[in-house]
C-alpha cells in the first residue's frame, strides 16, 4: 500500500509540473488568461498567512488550495466571508464541508466577485441613458476527500465558472487536484494542488449580434443580415502550489505552526508564499505572513490578522477571523468571516 501511494503521489507530482511547463511554454504569462478571479485567494485564515495553505488544515478554505486536506478537519464547517476587494468590488465567499465519517469528507463551495453596477452612456447621451451595467464572476464547487491511509489523503473538485459583463458571458469547467501527507518528522505536513484544469471561455451574448451588409458595394442585397462577431477563446489560469507546514512550538495551550507554499501560475512568474500562526488554547489566534516573495512587481505584500472561537456547550464552536492584506498601490484589503463548527 505504501509503495502504491509513493507512486502515485509521484506521478501527481510529474503531471503537475508537465501541466505547468506545457502552459508556460505556450503562453507570455501575463494578461493571457481568462477568469483571473480564481487567482484572489479565499479566507481570512488562510490570507493572513500569506496564502500559505496548501499544506494546512482545520478549516474550510483549504476547499479552494487543497481539496485533498478537507478530510482532515475533524468537524464539519460553514464559513461566509466578505472581503472589500479592490477599486471599490465585493468578494464574498461561501464554504461548506460535511465530514461524512472519519475517513470520507465532502465539500460545497461558491465564489461571487461583484463589480457593482454604473449607468451606461453613448456619444449621444454622454450624460446616460437611464439604463444601468453590471458584471460579476461565479464559481461554483463540489469537493470529495478521502483518507487513504492514517498519514494520506487525496481529494478532488470539479467546478464551474462563469463570467459576465451586461449582456455578455462566458463559462467553462474545471477540475481540482490535491493531496496530503503528514511525514514522520514531527507531525510535518507535505501538500500539493492543481487547480482550474479545463476548456477555454469565451464571450457571447447579444451585444455581438449586430447587423452587417456583406457587400456594400453590391446594389439590391440584404442590408440588414445579421452576423455574429466572435470573440477569442482564452484559457483558464492553470495553477500549481507545492506547501510545507509544522508546528514547530508546542507548549503547554499555547502552538506556533509555520508554513511556506510555492505557487506557479500559468499566466504569471512563480512565487513564494510565507505564514505563520500562533494559537492559544485553540481560542485565540495571531497570525502573520507575506505573499508573492520573489514575484517581480508584485503589489501584495505583508499579511496579518487574527481569530477567536468560542466553543459552546452544545458541541458547536462559533468562529471570527479578520484579516489585513497590503496591496501596493491598491492601499489595502480587509476580509473578515464568520463560520461555525459542529
Amino acid at each position: 500500500m505504501q509503495n502504491k501511494i509513493k507512486k502515485l503521489t509521484l506521478l501527481l507530482v510529474i503531471l503537475a509540473g508537465g501541466l505547468a511547463a506545457r502552459d508556460a511554454a505556450a503562453q507570455s504569462k501575463v494578461g493571457t488568461s481568462s477568469a483571473a478571479f480564481l487567482g484572489i485567494s479565499i479566507g481570512p485564515r488562510a490570507v493572513a498567512m500569506g496564502g500559505a495553505f496548501t499544506a494546512m488544515d482545520g478549516d474550510a478554505s483549504a476547499l479552494y488550495y487543497n481539496p485533498g486536506s478537507i478530510v482532515r478537519m475533524g468537524k464539519s464547517q460553514f464559513v461566509f466571508s466578505h472581503t472589500n476587494w479592490i477599486v471599490d468590488t465585493n468578494l464574498n465567499w461561501i464554504g461548506l464541508v460535511l465530514m461524512l465519517n472519519s475517513s470520507n469528507a465532502i465539500g460545497l463551495s461558491i465564489t461571487q466577485l461583484d463589480y457593482g453596477e454604473e449607468e451606461v452612456t453613448n456619444v449621444y447621451q454622454p450624460e446616460g441613458t437611464g439604463e444601468l451595467w453590471t458584471a460579476g464572476d461565479l464559481a461554483i464547487s463540489l469537493s470529495y476527500s478521502r483518507m487513504l491511509t492514517d498519514r494520506f489523503s487525496i481529494g478532488g473538485s470539479a467546478k464551474y465558472i462563469q463570467q459576465r459583463l451586461w449582456n455578455e458571458s462566458a463559462s467553462a469547467f474545471a477540475i481540482d487536484v490535491g493531496l496530503l501527507f503528514i511525514t514522520d518528522f514531527n507531525g510535518m505536513r507535505i501538500g500539493m494542488s492543481i487547480s482550474n484544469f479545463g476548456n477555454d471561455m469565451r464571450m457571447e451574448g447579444k451585444d455581438l449580434l449586430k447587423r452587417i451588409d456583406i457587400d456594400p458595394e453590391h446594389l439590391g442585397d440584404n442590408e440588414t443580415i445579421v452576423g455574429n462577431l466572435k470573440t477569442n477563446s482564452w484559457p483558464l489560469p492553470l495553477f500549481f502550489r507545492v506547501g510545507v507546514s509544522m508546528d514547530v512550538i508546542k507548549v503547554g495551550r499555547s502552538k506556533l505552526t509555520l508554513a511556506a507554499d510555492a505557487f506557479r501560475p500559468s499566466n504569471n512568474s512563480g512565487s513564494v508564499n510565507l505564514g505563520g500562526e500562533f494559537s492559544f488554547s485553540n481560542m485565540f489566534f495571531v497570525r502573520g505572513g507575506y505573499k508573492s516573495l520573489f514575484l517581480e512587481s508584485a503589489e501584495e505584500g505583508l499579511t496579518a490578522g487574527i481569530g477567536v472561537n468560542v466553543p459552546m456547550s452544545s458541541g458547536y464552536t462559533w468562529c471570527v477571523d479578520y484579516t489585513y492584506m497590503d496591496f501596493g498601490v491598491f492601499d489595502n484589503v480587509k476580509m473578515i468571516s464568520a463560520s461555525v463548527k459542529f
